[in-house]
């Protein structure tokens, strides 16, 4: 039941109008206030500033030091073999490796035995084993011929003039990565549903046409992250081949370092690198999906660049509501 003192204290309409016209004080939504999420940001930030502040200011870093061996030729040589044995490492790798998962997946028990056998054997031995079992193969077989099987042999070639430290790199690497290469391409094959297979072979397309138009566009949406990460991986573990004596990066760092003994900044020089050349290649993945989740959603997530823009405007709508709202006051007196 309604009283007459509810009736007098609701407020009408025309009352909430002149309330509104003379700026009396409404009820605001406030949003809910999240103390603990800030405090944890807050500690964050805090522990984030103490470790930056400590190597920032340790003299044992030698900043000068990192920046008179950053750009140096003996450092950009070896910055430039290890990009390249990283772009060759994954190309071989991956073309091997989509060979290996066809042949995984293909109805010929043969080639499928021998395809998971391939990836059973490389994925089961360290890369360092394989690396120097590899810069060692001269041991097992001295010389290497081309001739007839159980016949006379046309042409030979010593084993050690044949593969040298670059050359062994590059093979032991793109045999491992063929290995884990084959296993994404399996994988991002087999996560696209089979009806999409089926409507394709409905409509009378080949098998080649189907698995290059239909599956291979979806599949990617699997393989692109993965393989973005095997890229980064790459990258890094090319810093092995060190112990063979491939003037990479890293080697090329040890070189220098063996003759100053300045260590730590030389080791900071090659960190410093990895970290720059790994930045570059996560954009160039993050757009790279973005690129092949067209298909997957109707709207695609915002850039960084998209998300600074739109943070930009609100912030920009704020300021500019809160300064109309501090001018009205000043109007009205």
């Amino acid at each position: 039941m309604v009283t007459p003192s509810d009736v007098a204290s609701t407020p009408d309409a025309k009352s909430l109008e002149r309330a509104d016209a003379t700026g009396s004080n409404l009820p605001r939504i406030v949003p809910r206030r999240h103390v603990g999420r800030w405090a944890v940001a807050v500690a964050a930030l805090l522990v984030l500033a103490m470790v930056l502040n400590s190597v920032a200011r340790n003299q044992a870093f030698q900043w000068a030091v990192v920046g008179r061996y950053f750009t140096t030729a003996a450092v950009l040589d070896g910055l430039l073999l290890t990009l390249w044995l990283t772009g060759a490492v994954m190309v071989l790798g991956f073309l091997l490796g989509t060979l290996l998962a066809v042949l995984r997946l293909s109805h010929n028990p043969v080639l499928r035995t021998l395809s998971w056998g391939y990836v059973w054997i490389f994925r089961s031995t360290p890369l360092l084993v394989q690396l120097l079992f590899w810069f060692n193969i001269g041991a097992l077989y001295p010389t290497l011929g081309l001739g007839l099987p159980f016949g006379p042999q046309f042409v030979t070639v010593k084993t050690v003039n044949l593969l040298g430290p670059a050359l062994t790199a590059v093979i032991g690497l793109t045999l491992h990565e063929a290995a884990y290469a084959a296993e994404v391409v399996r994988g991002g094959v087999l996560s696209v549903d089979s009806g999409q297979t089926e409507a394709a072979q409905a409509l009378g397309l080949s098998r080649r046409r189907t698995l290059r138009r239909v599956v291979i566009p979806q599949a990617m949406r699997s393989i692109v992250p993965t393989a973005g990460n095997m890229l980064i991986g790459t990258l890094k573990g090319t810093s092995i081949v060190s112990v063979l004596a491939v003037h990479d990066l890293l080697y090329s760092v040890q070189l220098i370092y063996n003759q100053t003994y300045q260590v730590i900044p030389l080791l900071m020089v090659a960190t410093l690198w990895y970290i720059v050349v790994t930045s570059v290649l996560s954009a160039g993945q993050y757009y790279v999906e973005r690129y092949y989740a067209r298909g997957d959603s109707r709207t695609l997530p915002p850039t960084p660049v998209q998300r600074l823009r739109a943070w930009l405007a609100v912030a920009l709508a704020r300021l500019n509501a809160e300064t109309a709202a501090d001018a009205r006051p000043r109007e009205r007196g």
